[in-house]
């Protein structure tokens, strides 16, 4: 039997962005050399990826051997923290007020970074609204007091930005930020950690878009090569 991708089982968000971005003439849940393919449009593959790249080192390569394919990644630029009891009755709900931004695909993309040059890939980020369902089951992490994350619902797509190679992604540098550039000085002008920041520009190394251009006294400096 063929197996899914990268996700054991279909969540709320997942659903969502496949209705979302499915439309007439697709086919939807297809067994393409031995996986479960959420889209097939035409010749191409479309699969959507909530979390997890890790998962897909072994598969994407197989895939990308015969057939294009788009990745979708959601990125959830507002999100509403809605709090349940362990059966699901509401407790209450609020905006939470961390923004996500195209630069967090780099959490996951820091796995596949030799696939980004491959001429059959696409990336695809969609700005997001959501809904992330916590309930009160004390199975969650001690981070959480052991509340739960039950759920993710897809609210609204905002944006969709395609990545077809890896100089596409230097659109996402700031036009101010100094060349060559430091971790330090990338995150603070995308406003974003500095673990963040050093994934994007290990990631963009290993693909081919940036190079090192030396090393000061604040870390390795790195400029764009494409």
């Amino acid at each position: 039997m063929a197996n899914g991708i990268g996700t054991l089982a279909e969540k709320s968000l997942h659903a969502g962005i496949k209705a979302w971005y499915g439309r007439a003439g697709d086919q939807f849940e297809v067994a393409v050399d031995g996986f479960v393919i959420d889209i097939v449009r035409g010749e191409q593959l479309i699969e959507i990826q909530t979390g997890n790249f890790g998962a897909m080192k072994r598969q994407l390569p197989r895939l990308l051997e015969n057939h294009e394919l788009l990745l979708l990644y959601p990125v959830a630029a507002e999100k509403w923290i809605v709090r349940q009891t362990a059966v699901g009755e509401p407790v209450s709900r609020r905006k939470s007020p961390k923004r996500g931004q195209i630069a967090d695909v780099f959490r996951e993309l820091v796995y596949i970074p030799h696939l980004l040059a491959h001429p059959h890939l696409t990336i695809g980020v969609l700005l997001t609204q959501q809904e992330e369902i916590l309930r009160d089951d004390g199975r969650g992490s001690w981070r959480r007091k052991r509340w739960s994350v039950h759920d993710r619902l897809l609210l609204e797509v905002v944006r969709l930005e395609t990545f077809a190679a890896p100089v596409d992604f230097l659109r996402l540098l700031p036009g101010d930020l100094v060349r060559p550039f430091t971790n330090k000085q990338l995150a603070a002008a995308l406003h974003i950690r500095p673990n963040l920041a050093q994934r994007m520009t290990y990631t963009l190394r290993h693909a081919g878009a940036l190079g090192v251009d030396g090393r000061d006294r604040n870390g390795i400096q790195y400029r764009p090569l494409l």
